[in-house]
């Protein structure tokens, strides 16, 4: 990966490889935001939706009461994560004419297609317009990132801020010793944004004081130690007032960061301990206390959900990465930068792996590692079709032929399984057809919301109505807060069976397959993702599978 050139495959005369990358990539950044803009109502609410809808009321608060109200800092445990997506969803709920709610999946969609582009540009710097343009078809045809961006409030927008820093390191190591001022700024900026978002982000440092080894070696044997080290601190000295800058981001979106100089360091000591109630969770077809989950978890996962193409040309990445630390025709600057991606792809699992935290929900607190995976692909697969126009042109098609295939395989997946993306699982695993016995699928719960809408269209159809004086009753397996917002205010609901209407299931292990009428059936790749039973004149003891944790 010495080198990748603008013209690693052919294109017609009088249009440049770099012009024709770019207008693709500027096509597919409006068509996924044509289809967000289209779609962003389809996906439902999450466990933490209501909660961290809350959190954004008391921050605002705190702010408009000039601190005086404080409740925000120590509201259930999210005082220690910031709440800069909370609050924007907020802001933009009083100019925009759609629902709370609503505007979250809406602001989701719009902070994923900034990732998309940040993600786009940082793939350009590191692989070529080709480069750039393959790593943002691998993002936005990952399932898994795609359909998290929409609904997931805390660990998409830290993706998103993890990739704005990881751009601001690259232009660092390109531009060193004499960044530009907007390097400096989009590296304060991304610094802000990630701490500010989770404490996880201050893992950037170590990407950076790794990766960087590679370019200061070759400082001391061209310039000296001395020389060196005065570069070094000029460097340090010009990024001082983007650090000033992210302090003040990082405390705007998380104030209780800044409250004593000691919090983020309470922060991290808090998150490095589980601090729930243990809760079984399905994983390889056995229930497994979250605490106690293998070390295999997170690989197993990352290899079962991710596209095959995706997983490959990363891998082949990361091998050409470790090998090119010892050739000497490899510059020490792109050395640099092709470690740093590397440790933001991998440094994180391998911690998770040796650390063995609590681990659930999947793969969703490690999304921010995608990124940096699809832009070592993506760089990999540039790479690949440049030698092969080089040694092999009679197989370029070919290859691209490959690439081309290994993407519309997670698109197909991604059509099918709309809009529950984020469930996905590749070829390897079966589909989530192969993996439902064996793995979580809808941990959120996102199919409550279809299965809500579909209950509402029955009852209508069938010109039912509560009886009299009181509301429909709903006894729901799964996360109440957000099925009584998809409901909406005909409804009660509760976990109670016996004086229930209805029964409103997920499609987990731990809900009940129910005797009873089924009166709506969500369904993706013959997979059950959640049912409403007619519970009416039943005798329903209980919704769980499982003694409740």
């Amino acid at each position: 990966m010495s080198s990748i050139t603008a013209s690693a495959i052919d294109t017609p005369a009088r249009r440049s490889m770099e012009r024709t990358c770019d207008e693709l990539a500027i096509a597919v950044l409006a068509a996924i935001g044509l289809i967000a803009g289209l779609t962003f109502d389809d996906y439902g609410l999450g466990w933490d939706d209501y909660t961290h809808a809350e959190y954004a009321d008391l921050l605002l608060r705190m702010y408009g009461s000039g601190f005086k109200d404080i409740a925000a800092l120590s509201f259930a445990n999210l005082f220690m994560y910031g709440g800069g997506f909370d609050m924007a969803a907020a802001l933009l709920h009083k100019i925009v004419p759609l629902e709370l709610f609503e505007t979250r999946r809406l602001l989701g969609a719009i902070v994923g297609l900034i990732g998309l582009g940040v993600t786009w540009r940082l793939g350009r710097r590191v692989g070529g317009p080709l480069g750039g343009l393959a790593t943002l078809l691998l993002l936005a045809l990952c399932p898994t990132f795609y359909g998290h961006m929409f609904m997931n409030p805390k660990d998409a927008p830290f993706a998103v801020s993890m990739v704005i820093l990881m751009l601001g390191l690259v232009r660092l190591a390109q531009e060193y010793p004499a960044p530009s001022p907007r390097t400096v700024l989009i590296v304060g900026l991304g610094a802000g944004l990630s701490i500010g978002s989770r404490i996880l982000g201050g893992m950037a440092l170590v990407y950076a004081m790794v990766g960087f080894a590679p370019l200061l070696l070759e400082e001391l044997r061209t310039h000296g130690l001395r020389e060196s080290v005065r570069r070094f601190a000029h460097v340090v000295y010009v990024l001082l007032p983007g650090m000033v800058f992210g302090y003040l981001i990082m405390g705007l979106i998380w104030p209780w960061s800044i409250m004593e100089p000691g919090n983020p360091f309470r922060a991290l000591t808090y998150f490095s301990h589980f601090f729930e109630k243990p809760w079984k969770e399905m994983f390889g077809g056995a229930l497994v206390s979250v605490p106690d989950m293998p070390w295999s978890y997170l690989p197993t996962l990352f290899a079962l959900q991710l596209p095959e193409v995706l997983l490959g040309l990363c891998l082949a990445a990361i091998v050409g990465t470790f090998l090119s630390l010892s050739r000497a025709g490899v510059p020490a600057r792109r050395k640099t930068i092709f470690l740093m991606l590397t440790l933001a792809a991998t440094l994180p699992l391998a911690v998770a792996m040796v650390k063995r935290p609590a681990l659930y929900n999947g793969i969703r607190h490690f999304i921010f590692v995608i990124p940096p995976m699809a832009v070592l692909a993506g760089a990999a697969f540039a790479w690949a079709m440049n030698w092969l126009k080089h040694s092999h042109r009679r197989w370029q098609p070919a290859a691209l032929a490959i690439f081309t295939f290994g993407l519309l395989l997670p698109l197909g997946e991604m059509i099918r399984l709309h809009p529950y993306q984020y469930t996905h699982f590749n070829q390897i695993a079966g589909t989530v057809r192969g993996a439902n016995d064996l793995f979580m699928l809808d941990y959120w719960g996102l199919a409550l919301k279809q299965a809500s809408d579909g209950l509402r269209e029955e009852l209508v159809e069938r010109q039912e109505f509560p009886p009299a004086n009181r509301k429909w009753k709903v006894a729901v397996c799964g996360p109440q807060r957000p099925a009584q917002v998809a409901l909406g205010p005909d409804f009660t609901i509760g976990w109670d069976s016996h004086a229930a209407d209805f029964a409103m299931t997920l499609g987990q292990f731990y809900c009940k397959g129910l005797t009873a009428p089924v009166m709506v059936e969500i369904k993706r790749d013959d997979v059950v993702f959640a049912r409403v039973y007619d519970i009416r004149g039943q005798n329903i003891s209980d919704l769980l599978s499982i003694p409740a944790p």
